[in-house]
Order: C-alpha cells, then structure tokens, then sequence
C-alpha cells in the first residue's frame, strides 16, 4: 500500500471514530449504527438532528420521547419528513438515540410525511399512533403501529387506517384528521383525540387498534387549531392544544373526560421562530415537564427545521397551570 492510501485510510478512520463519539455518525440510510449516548446541554435537547412534534411516555423509570424528523433543506419553505425517531432517559438530561424505529414505508396504505405521534402502553404492548398522508384516499389519515418493545421494532398493526379524511367533514379541508393523541383513563377506557381546526375524540377497544363508538367532537376550545394532549391530575382532566397560527400553546379543564371544558389560558407563548408548536406533558419521578419544540437550532431553522426542547411545569394550588417560560438552560438532571 501506498503512503498516501495508508494516510487516507487513517484519516478516515479517525473522521469515522470522532463523529461517533459525537453522535453525529450515521449510515447511509440515516439510521444510528448502534445506540447512540447524548448528553443534552440545555434546549434544544437534541442537536445533531432536527426533531419536532414530541410524543413522551413513562415507562419503567425511563422517559421515551418519541419525535418527527424534519429533513427539508433550508431552501424549501415545506415539510419534508420520512420518519418517526426515539430517544430514551433516565434522569431527563443523558439521552439515548435508538435505531429509527418507525418509517412512512412500514405503512402499505400510506404516501408520505411522517407527522405528529404519540406511543402509549398496554398489557405490554406499545402502541403507536401516527399522522401521515394516505395513498388512495385524499388527505392526511391516521395508522396505528404495534411493537412488544418501546424501542420497536414496530410494525403496522391494522393493515389499514384507523381515522381517514372521509369520516370526518367538519372541516372542508385535507389536513383536518392529524395529531393523534391517546389517553387511557382509571377505569381501563382508551381515548383518541386529533384533529386540526376541528377537535375530535372516540373511545377506543381495548385492542387499541378500532374504534368503540362513533367519532365526537370537542367543544369549549376557542381558537383550537391542532396538536391535542390528555392527562389528567388530581380528578382534573387537561386538554392542552396549539391555538392559532402561529401557534402558542393553550388548554381547557374538566371533571369529565367528555368535557363539559372550560378554558384556563395560554401555557406557553409562540416561540417566533416556528409557526408551529406542539406538547407533550408528563410526570417523570415527581417533577412536571413540558415538552415542546422551536425553530432554535441554528438562527435560521425556522418553521421547517424544528427542535424539541423540555422546560419545567408548575401548577397553582387550584391546579391551574402556570405558563411554561422557554429557556436556553432547560432542565437538571434528576435522579
């Protein structure tokens, strides 16, 4: 071998290793060659990749968030997004990168556009709730994925969507059935929410993957534009959703998962740099979080290049919630 190949080859090799440690390192098919180990340093959380839309779930003393992956180059002004991405976190700061367990092509049914998700639990199965663009019927839809681990592998559950545009006609537009959220309440019923301009909601069997009963629809949610969020606190049911456009993020409260809701306000202001917004809210070992995304990445990310970012929640005693103010410094890690 040459000197020159020999050099090359080593200098490859260190790029290789570096990058790896970075976590930067991908394969050609933009997966992780293995588990990658990031340790976040205030928001965003993650910042080899842009990341939108997160989904969180508490599972044995793990956090998983589950997030959408915007990949337009910055010269387009749209949405250009392939696949669904997972993280994992013990104390909210050390994230974990696990190999892409979701693509638009694990779906036969579907065309494109891997939009807003939530992942859920039950009787050991982790079901994933997904918006995305239908092949043969006009407009977004929603699918349901199913795996045995948190990390997947998953795969399509029904073969078939469970919500498509066609079933609901409030809104005279494609993009109204998107932003699945499922909630499972005390007494074991499974709820679907979504929708955008139009709030709907059905229970679901207890196989997570059909419908029980007709569709409804929520009231008592001024200026409701999309990304709905359920859980509940100390009786007190909360419907957090993305108001407007740009979007800031409001909520209502009930005694009654089907409503009446009555509106509190804003919990979050519109970030500025993304017409868009959407939470996730959990209880991770006695703190509240509020987790979200922003266009904060690189000073010209914008709407299409978004970032998810986690900032604390506080409740006041009437269990009203104070307004989540965004910060560069996010959250501590928590044992």
């Amino acid at each position: 071998m040459s000197s020159l190949y020999l050099f090359s080859l080593k200098a490859s090799i260190l790029l290789g290793m570096a990058n790896l440690f970075n976590g930067s390192y991908t394969s050609k098919s933009h997966q992780p060659l293995s588990d990658t180990v990031i340790n976040a340093e205030g928001n965003p959380i993650i910042k080899h990749k842009y990341t939108a839309d997160p989904g969180a779930m508490v599972y044995k003393g793990k956090v998983y968030l589950y997030t959408g992956h915007d990949e337009a180059p910055k010269a387009q002004a749209r949405y250009v997004m392939h696949d669904w991405l997972c993280f994992s976190s013990p104390d909210m700061v050390t994230w974990t990168e696990h190999s892409i367990p979701l693509k638009v092509t694990d779906f036969a049914w579907a065309k494109d556009d891997a939009w807003a998700s939530q992942v859920i639990e039950r009787n050991g199965k982790f079901y994933w709730y997904v918006a995305i663009e239908h092949k043969t019927i006009h407009g977004k839809a929603i699918g349901v994925a199913v795996a045995d681990s948190p990390i997947g592998p998953f795969k399509d559950a029904r073969g078939s969507a469970i919500i498509t545009n066609d079933m609901t006609t409030e809104a005279k537009i494609s993009w109204d059935d998107i932003d699945p959220s499922v909630f499972i309440d005390d007494d074991g019923q499974a709820y679907l929410f979504w929708g955008n301009t139009t709030a709907h909601y059905a229970k679901l069997k207890s196989n997570m993957i059909e419908l029980d009963g007709p569709i409804k629809t929520v009231k008592g949610l001024p200026r409701y534009t999309e990304a709905p969020w359920i859980h509940k606190r100390n009786g007190w049911y909360y419907l957090s959703y993305a108001s407007e456009f740009p979007e800031k993020i409001c909520y209502a409260m009930s005694r009654n998962i089907n409503g009446p809701w009555q509106y509190k306000g804003i919990i979050n202001e519109i970030a500025g740099n993304s017409n868009t917004n959407h939470q996730a809210i959990i209880n991770f070992k006695g703190k509240d979080y509020f987790i979200y995304h922003n266009g904060a990445l690189t000073p010209d990310a914008g709407s299409y290049h978004r970032s998810v970012c986690i900032d604390y929640l506080y409740y006041n005693p009437d269990g009203t919630i104070k307004r989540v103010m965004m910060t560069t410094e996010g959250v501590k890690k928590v044992k």
